[in-house]
């Protein structure tokens, strides 16, 4: 929302609007995901996860991979780069005591920092980095002592765009976008080799009814098309390290 209450006056609105994600949306999509078979990347803040047992518990069993998301709902670029370390080492440590295992890949709020992608690299154990949203395929960065893979995200087919001006209007805009990138991209791969696409929601909005039904209609049409499939963000890193191996590296 673009307005908020103001400092030291809890937002109830906002609270309960998130709320649904975690009651209901969540859930509506757990479910639509089975239903078809999908395994997807659930981006996640640890915080989240720790206030949210039943949630953690079937992240763990749901063969859904994850991108962290940060130690709490926080804008990176307000915090000083000590204090974004701390909160990414706290992150990293309470996610392998919920899940047992730690992220590989890593999205901020919104966007990063301008130290983000440094600490990722310092800190090490990660795979990839998820925040540039500036291509259609996986890319390096230098990074110390190598390189670091770069994930594209993206906001274009991003149910975010239900908020935003121009957007989608109605469930099925989302859809119809869907379905025209998907064929452009496949008509590119044909003579140019292969593509990514990037489908972002969020459980508070498209966990409910006609936005589900929108996601469902999206996966749908990617099922139906032979030349595509759904790829967790681990797979695709995994599987382009393999294709690129590093110098010195077996392929």
């Amino acid at each position: 929302y673009p307005l908020s209450a103001p400092a030291g006056i809890r937002d109830l609105g906002t609270e309960t609007h998130f709320e649904y994600g975690s009651r209901v949306g969540i859930w509506r999509i757990a479910r639509l995901l089975e239903r078809h078979g999908v395994h997807a990347t659930i981006s996640s803040c640890a915080e989240a996860l720790r206030r949210n047992p039943e949630v953690t518990a079937w992240l763990c069993q749901s063969g859904h991979d994850l991108l962290g998301h940060g130690l709490r709902w926080t804008e990176q670029w307000t915090l000083s780069r000590d204090e974004e370390r701390d909160h990414l080492q706290r992150a990293v440590a309470l996610f392998i005591e919920l899940l047992g295992e730690r992220p590989i890949g890593w999205n901020s709020r919104s966007f990063p920092s301008v130290n983000t992608r440094d600490i990722l690299i310092e800190e090490g154990g990660f795979l990839y980095d998820s925040d540039p949203c500036n291509d259609d395929l996986p890319y390096f960065v230098p990074a110390q002592n190598g390189r670091l893979l770069i994930i594209p995200y993206s906001k274009t087919l991003n149910d975010s765009r239900y908020l935003v001006s121009p957007g989608y209007v109605t469930p099925k805009d989302f859809v119809d976008n869907v379905e025209a990138y998907l064929d452009f991209l496949i008509r590119e791969a044909r003579e140019e080799g292969g593509r990514m696409m990037t489908i972002a929601v969020h459980a508070r909005w498209t966990g409910q009814p006609n936005r589900a039904a929108a996601l469902e209609g999206i996966i749908e049409t990617v099922l139906s098309r032979p030349e595509a499939a759904f790829m967790r963000r681990n797979d695709i890193a995994r599987y382009w390290l393999s294709l690129f191996p590093a110098e010195g590296e077996a392929p």
